[in-house]
């Protein structure tokens, strides 16, 4: 089965992508996990390892296997890329090619493959200028996105910015896979 290298950024969103993760565990695909720092403030690491039953990666400083450089090992692994949630961020560092944590510099990594992003954020801030230039360039360099719902939001606004259903996540992914 193909791998899939899921990206967790720092989102209320964040605890979504468990059940993501599960679901295509049970799918019989296998998961990889990396998580940035403020995405462990929303949902712990263990979580995804117990559903994925894989180590989850969070810092580019370390190296499991010392004859393998994590991040190349990463993207060389993988069959596709996803980011769910996206934060405006992880979607700034991408589209300006800036690799400070082990999502960003393995994402700068990746080869040829299909690669998704989900984003999650306040409507004014998925609407603003920066982000949208920010994904029409990302577009560009081959990334598909999964748009945001319109939805009431964690900070009580209603408007478009909702990380799309664990639904349409997961059949855009098994989409993309041969």
């Amino acid at each position: 089965m193909p791998a899939i290298l899921l990206g967790i950024t720092g989102s209320i969103a964040a605890y979504k992508a468990a059940d993501v993760a599960n679901e295509l565990t049970k799918k019989g695909y296998t998961v990889h996990v990396i998580m940035t720092k403020s995405s462990t403030e929303f949902i712990t690491p263990l979580t995804l390892q117990s559903l994925t039953k894989n180590l989850v990666h969070l810092d580019v400083m370390v190296e499991p296997n010392p004859q393998k450089i994590n991040h190349i090992e990463l993207a060389k692994q993988a069959d596709l890329f996803v980011i769910a949630p996206a934060s405006a961020n992880i979607i700034g560092k991408l589209a300006n090619g800036i690799a400070d944590d082990l999502l960003s510099t393995t994402a700068l990594a990746l080869p040829e493959m299909p690669k998704l992003l989900a984003p999650a954020m306040n409507t004014v801030m998925y609407e603003s200028l920066p982000v949208q230039e920010n994904l029409t360039k990302l577009h560009r360099y081959g990334y598909e996105i999964i748009e945001p719902r319109e939805s009431l939001l964690a900070c009580g606004d209603f408007g478009k910015g909702a990380l799309a259903t664990n639904e349409r996540i997961i059949e855009n992914i098994i989409q993309k896979l041969p």
